[in-house]
C-alpha cells in the first residue's frame, strides 16, 4: 500500500525579511501537497475497496432476521426462542422428550446459507445451530440445541474441522453427557487445497459436510442406532474430498469490499470464510480450473481421499454465494466427462446448487465422495430438508447420449419436399414472386440497418439480408414449389433457421399460420381468394403471439391495410395481378403511417 506523508507545520520562526517570500512559496507548496495527498488516498480507497451493497437492515440483525424468514417461508421449521443469544432451527415435528431417533445436529457460523439451518428436516438434520457471521455458535446455544431435539436414543453432532466449533461443540458435547444425554462427535475435514503436513488444525471442513449429513440423517431416520450413525457418518467423512476456487472475497454485511485478487486474478483453496489459498492464479477457462481441482483431490500423492480407477464416486458442484446457476452447470459438464474418461471413475451422482456459500463470494468448489451402495441408498432416501435438491436421486447411465430429435409429423415424403424437375404453372409463378421479394430484401440490407440504428441496434438489415438469402438458397435445392402450402412452409423454416431472434420467431408463425390455412382449406391449385385468406390467418397469428395490432408501430400496420384492400378488390371482381398491386401499394402506404405512431414495443 502507498502511504504519502505529510510532516505538519514547525513552529514558526522570525524570518529576516529577506527570506519571507520564500517561506510563503514554502507554506504554499505544503497546502498544494496536503490536497494531493488526500487525493490519492481517496482514489486508492476508492481502488481497493468500497461499501458492499447488501439488502439488510442492521448489520447486527442478519443472523436472526435470516431464520425468521426461514420459518416463515418453511412451515417445517422453526427456531428455538432465546434471540438474539440462541440461535437455533429445529425441525418442528420433534420434541426431545419423545423423539426415538437418533438427532443430528450440525451448524457454525452463519454466511454459508442455505448451509446448515436450510438442511434441516426429516432425513436430514434435526437441528441446526447459528453461530454469528463466520463466528461458532456459543455453547449455551449448542447446548439449547441438543436439550430441545435430543431423545433416548442420542445424538451425532457433525462439526465442521474449524477450531472455534471444534471448541464449542466439544465443550456442549460434555455438558450434556454430564446431564445424561448420550452424545457422539464426527469432526469433517475435507478440505484438499493445502499439501500436508496439514499442522494442529489440520484439514477445514466444506462443502462435503453436507453430503455427510445426509448419510447421517438417512440413517439416523431409518433408526439405526447412535454408534451406527456416527460410524456411517465418519466412514463418509473419510471418503470425501473437497477443493474450491475463488473470483472474489466475501464482503461481510456492513463491511468494505475487498478486491484482494484484484482484476483477471482468482484464487485456488481460498477458504469459505476468506482465508487466503494455495495459490494466487490468472483466471482461466472453467475447463482448466476443474482440471486443477481433481488433480488436487484425486492426488496420489497426498492420498486426500481413498479414490483409485474404477471406484464409484458422488459429485458434488458447490456455488459459493454469487455464481449463476449457468456457470455451475457449466463446471459440472466439464468435471463429469474428465471424471470418466481421464480417471476412470463411475460418477453414479451429481449434485450441482449452490449448498455451503461464503456470503457473496464468486466461485465454485468440487466435492467428490467415495460411494458403495450403502452410501448411495442414504444419500437418495426421502428428506424434506428444503434446500437438499430433488430429482438427483437415482442411477445415471454411463454416458448421457442426447435424445434423438423427434421427426416431423408432416405426411409429405423427404422426396416430394424436394424441388420439382419440372415446374407447373403454379409452380413458376411461386419461384418468381419469391426470387423478386428475397432479392428486393436483399437489396435493402444497408438502409434498414441504418434505419434500424437509430431506433434498435443497428442490426435488421443484416438480419432480413440471411433469411433472404437462405430462402433464395433453399428454393434452389428443396423448395416443392408445385405445392404451394408445402413451399410456404419451408419459407418458415428457411427464416428459423437463418434469422433467429424476435424477428425470425415472428417471421415463421407467420408462415406456419398460412400454412396450416392453405393446407386444411385448399387442393392443389391456391387462388388468390384463398391466398388473401391465408394472408388473414397469418396476420392474426402474428398478431396473437406477438402481442400487437394497428397501430402499434409493428409490421402489422403494413399487412392488415395490405389484406383488407386485397379483400375488397378481389371480391370487387379486379384482377388478381391487379388487386395485389393495389395491396403492395396499400402495404407501403401503411408502413409510411408508422412515422407519425408512438411505438408500443420494445422491437419496432
Amino acid at each position: 500500500m502507498v502511504t504519502l506523508q505529510i510532516e505538519g507545520d514547525h513552529q514558526k520562526v522570525q524570518s529576516p525579511p529577506n527570506t519571507q517570500q520564500n517561506l510563503n512559496s514554502l507554506s504554499h507548496l505544503k497546502s498544494e501537497l496536503r490536497i494531493f495527498a488526500e487525493k490519492i488516498k481517496k482514489k486508492l480507497s476508492s481502488i481497493m475497496a468500497f461499501q458492499g451493497k447488501k439488502l439488510i437492515n442492521n448489520p447486527n440483525d442478519v443472523v436472526t432476521e435470516f431464520i425468521e424468514g426461514l420459518v416463515e417461508t418453511y412451515p417445517g421449521l422453526q427456531h428455538l426462542d432465546g434471540f438474539p443469544e440462541v440461535k437455533v432451527v429445529i425441525r418442528a415435528d420433534v420434541s426431545g422428550a419423545t423423539y426415538d431417533k437418533v438427532a443430528v445436529i450440525s451448524g457454525g457460523g452463519s454466511g454459508h446459507e442455505p448451509a446448515h439451518a436450510g438442511f434441516v428436516g426429516e432425513g436430514m438434520l434435526t437441528a441446526s445451530i447459528c453461530g454469528d457471521v463466520f463466528a461458532s455458535p456459543p455453547v449455551d446455544s449448542i447446548l439449547a440445541g441438543i436439550r430441545a431435539v435430543t431423545g433416548p436414543m442420542g445424538c451425532l453432532l457433525i462439526v465442521t474441522n474449524y477450531t472455534g466449533d471444534r471448541l464449542n461443540f466439544g465443550l456442549a458435547a460434555e455438558q450434556a453427557r454430564s446431564e445424561g444425554y448420550k452424545i457422539e462427535t464426527v469432526i469433517i475435514g475435507d478440505d484438499c487445497a493445502l499439501p500436508p503436513p496439514r499442522g494442529i488444525a489440520g484439514r477445514r471442513g466444506l462443502a462435503g459436510t453436507i453430503l455427510v449429513n445426509k448419510v447421517a440423517g438417512a440413517a439416523a431416520a431409518a433408526g439405526l442406532s447412535l454408534a451406527d450413525v456416527a460410524s456411517e457418518a465418519k466412514r463418509a467423512s473419510e471418503v470425501v474430498g473437497t477443493m474450491g476456487v475463488a473470483l472474489s472475497v466475501c464482503t461481510l454485511p456492513g463491511q468494505i469490499t475487498s478486491d484482494r485478487l484484484g482484476p483477471g486474478k482468482m484464487e485456488l483453496g481460498l477458504g469459505i470464510h476468506g482465508e487466503p489459498g494455495a495459490a494466487v492464479a490468472d483466471l482461466q477457462p472453467v475447463d482448466v480450473v476443474v482440471s486443477h481441482a481433481l488433480k488436487q483431490i484425486l492426488s496420489a500423492e497426498t492420498n486426500y481421499v481413498p479414490i483409485t480407477r474404477g471406484s464409484r464416486v458422488v459429485l458434488m458442484i458447490n456455488g459459493l454465494g454469487a455464481t449463476p446457476v449457468m456457470e455451475l452447470m457449466i463446471a459440472a459438464g466439464e468435471t463429469v466427462p474428465k471424471l470418466q474418461l481421464e480417471f476412470g471413475l463411475a460418477v453414479e451422482r451429481v449434485y450441482t446448487g449452490s449448498f455451503m456459500t461464503s456470503l457473496d463470494m464468486a466461485g465454485f468448489s468440487i466435492s467428490i465422495m467415495k460411494a458403495d451402495q450403502t452410501l448411495l441408498q442414504r444419500l437418495d432416501a426421502t428428506t424434506k430438508a428444503p434446500h437438499w435438491p430433488v430429482g438427483s436421486a437415482g442411477n445415471r447411465p454411463p454416458a448421457k447420449i442426447p435424445f434423438p430429435l423427434p421427426p416431423s409429423r408432416s405426411t409429405k415424403s423427404e422426396e416430394s419436399l424436394s424441388r420439382p424437375l419440372q415446374l407447373n404453372e403454379q409452380g413458376s409463378i411461386l419461384e418468381v414472386a419469391i426470387e423478386a421479394a428475397a432479392n428486393a430484401v436483399i437489396g435493402m440490407r444497408d438502409s434498414l440497418n441504418d434505419w434500424d440504428s437509430k431506433v434498435g441496434d443497428g442490426d435488421c438489415g443484416s438480419t432480413m439480408y440471411r433469411g433472404a438469402t437462405a430462402i433464395l438458397d433453399d428454393m434452389k435445392k428443396y423448395y416443392p414449389l408445385n405445392d404451394a402450402a408445402e413451399t410456404v412452409n419451408e419459407i418458415g423454416s428457411s427464416v428459423r433457421r437463418a434469422m433467429g431472434g424476435t424477428s425470425g420467431v415472428l417471421y415463421n408463425i407467420f408462415c406456419k399460420a398460412a400454412y396450416a390455412w392453405l393446407k386444411a382449406n385448399t387442393d392443389s391449385t391456391v387462388t388468390a381468394m384463398e391466398w388473401a385468406e391465408a394472408l388473414e390467418a397469418a396476420i392474426a397469428a402474428v398478431s396473437k403471439y406477438g402481442g400487437a395490432s394497428a397501430g402499434y408501430r409493428t409490421l402489422l400496420d403494413a399487412l392488415i391495410p395490405a389484406l383488407t384492400v386485397l379483400k375488397e378488390r378481389l371480391t370487387a371482381g379486379d384482377y388478381s395481378s391487379t388487386a395485389f398491386v393495389l395491396s403492395s401499394e396499400a402495404a407501403l402506404a401503411g408502413a409510411e403511417s408508422t412515422k407519425d405512431m408512438q411505438a408500443q414495443f420494445q422491437k419496432t
